[in-house]
């Protein structure tokens, strides 16, 4: 009786786990064109509109390679997200502008959207994450 109760507790516990699993996804995140390998890149993953540009739901700092990088963020929960980020070309941990509020460093955000007079907006750059995913970032 023991060993049923312990095969019916082992085989719930593998049932959550993997419901677990199905319910979270990861998003790979491929940047290019920027201007050189300098600094390091901010790169910010939103979950709601009024926190855009603000405050990251996940944040990752990465590595730049032949202009290119390439940024993962695993395990996050299926729904709506927007992407950013800021090449840091001096590590001055900032997006530095001129005089005019102009970024002087590249900068994008996901599905390549663009602000007009101002920064993008979270409904030009949201997608839904559903499954895995490769998203591009061109400069």
């Amino acid at each position: 009786m023991k060993n049923i109760l312990l095969i019916i507790a082992l085989i719930f516990t593998g049932l959550s786990t993997t419901k677990a699993q199905e319910s979270t996804v990861n998003l790979t995140i491929n940047i290019s064109g920027l201007n050189s390998d300098k600094g390091t890149l901010m790169v910010g993953v939103y979950n709601k509109e009024e926190l855009f540009l603000k405050k990251q739901f996940k944040g990752s700092l990465a590595k730049i390679k032949n202009k290119k990088s390439v940024v993962i963020f695993k395990d996050l929960p299926k729904g709506e997200y927007a992407v950013s980020f800021v090449h840091d070309e001096n590590n001055n941990k900032k997006m530095d502008t001129n005089f005019f509020g102009i970024p002087k460093e590249d900068y994008g955000c996901s599905n390549n959207a663009t602000g007009f007079m101002g920064p993008p907006k979270y409904s030009d750059a949201k997608f839904i994450l559903s499954e895995d995913k490769t998203i591009h970032i061109e400069i």
